[in-house]
């Protein structure tokens, strides 16, 4: 508790002769501050056991004692004691409130022994102490300061560590491990229910220099958003509340992001999100490499089916688009650019001749040598869905 004015002999002769009776009292003081503390607040008992608590505070206020006579080149015994004091009060989660006013207490209870001490035994040294009350209350807040930002620096770090092991509990839950406990530990640390309406959003981020930064949304109405970051995209886990769809879901990440973007369907808790995370990567695959917006799985199946089928996709190319492949690129791309703006169209060929710049019968005269080529008929649905699916694994490859 010792200050940093520097004190005449006759002072240093005062303190020392009070700081000795002081220390005799210390088990009495510390009896009575742990009572006091105990009927200022029952977390005190609750946070940590009274034979501990009564030990660090004796211990605490030997040192602060000590450090009233000490020389200022003296080791402070009794900062070193507050730092480990501060640290381990974080731990038992005590609130800094009731930690710092634990050792502002003390200090009132020891300046009143001391002004006892001092009228008692030397009642003409009462100004010498007065002289010194501000060394003394000094003291006092540099070892409240020193409590008080070891306990914020181990809030901090058990802050960090938290978070972590969450994040890592969130990783193996969309890596789809199926450890026991795994759902129930996050979402106790994640503040959520085991069972709810998740869903997952998997969005491609392009890092170069020029680039609007991807804007990561927290909270929407209705939606909760808890991102984690990957090499080249960036994973979301979205907690969605009753009445709240994928439709508001899609709106909120086309005002914040170009994408391109895949959202999973919506499934019925944490322990999905594996799952989830596998669909909207598929979902994100189906918009190809050059592609903007963000996808929704459930309203892209057809192309989904494709994606996630490779091989099969392949054989399917080869199958239909065989003699097409044969052709010069620039015919080729002709040709399939034709077929995906009648497609979009919905079979239109007036509506895909006004999008590819054209006249009506170039888009039939074309469609049609697609026909004889591909040996399908447009007009027969399932050639109609070979050659859609075709175009979208080649299109996708």
């Amino acid at each position: 508790m010792g200050g940093h004015r520097a004190r005449t002999e006759h002072e240093w002769s005062v303190l020392v002769s009070a700081s000795k009776v002081l220390l005799e009292r210390v088990p009495g003081l510390t009896d009575l501050l742990i009572d006091e503390l105990q009927a200022h607040s029952p977390q005190f008992d609750l946070a940590v056991p009274r034979d501990e608590h009564w030990q660090q505070i004796n211990e605490a206020m030997r040192y602060g004692i000590e450090a009233l006579a000490a020389s200022r080149s003296a080791p402070r015994r009794d900062l070193l004691y507050a730092e480990q004091l501060g640290r381990q009060r974080a731990e038992q989660g005590l609130p800094l409130d009731l930690v710092l006013y634990a050792y502002r207490h003390a200090g009132y209870l020891v300046w009143d022994e001391l002004l006892e001490i001092v009228t008692d035994k030397n009642p003409d040294a009462l100004p010498v102490l007065v002289h010194l009350a501000s060394d003394v209350w000094a003291g006092v807040d540099r070892q409240a300061s020193t409590v008080a930002d070891a306990y914020r620096d181990t809030e901090q770090e058990m802050q960090r560590r938290s978070d972590e092991r969450v994040q890592a509990l969130l990783d193996a839950l969309l890596e789809g491990r199926s450890t026991p406990g795994l759902a129930s530990s996050a979402a106790a640390g994640l503040d959520l229910p085991e069972q709810g309406r998740y869903a997952v959003v998997v969005v491609r981020v392009e890092r170069a220099a020029g680039r609007e930064p991807f804007r990561r949304v927290a909270m929407a109405e209705g939606l909760r958003f808890f991102w984690r970051m990957r090499t080249d995209y960036e994973i979301a886990v979205v907690a969605l509340e009753a009445g709240v769809g994928l439709a508001e879901l899609s709106a909120v990440l086309h005002r914040r992001c170009q994408g391109p973007g895949g959202i999973s369907p919506v499934v019925p808790g944490l322990a999905d999100l594996g799952l989830a995370r596998r669909l909207a990567e598929t979902a994100l695959r189906t918009c190809g490499p050059d592609a903007r917006g963000i996808v929704r799985l459930d309203e892209h199946l057809p192309t989904a089916l494709v994606v996630s089928q490779p091989e099969l996709a392949a054989r399917l190319i080869a199958d239909v688009f065989g003699p097409l492949l044969d052709l010069d690129p620039a015919d080729r791309a002709l040709l399939l650019e034709t077929l995906d703006a009648w497609l979009e169209c919905g079979g239109s060929a007036g509506r895909a001749a006004t999008r590819l710049y054209c006249h009506r019968n170039t888009v039939f005269n074309r469609l049609r040598r697609l026909e004889q080529l591909t040996s399908r008929s447009l007009g027969r649905p399932r050639d109609l869905i070979e050659m859609t699916l075709a175009l979208d694994a080649f299109r996708l490859g």
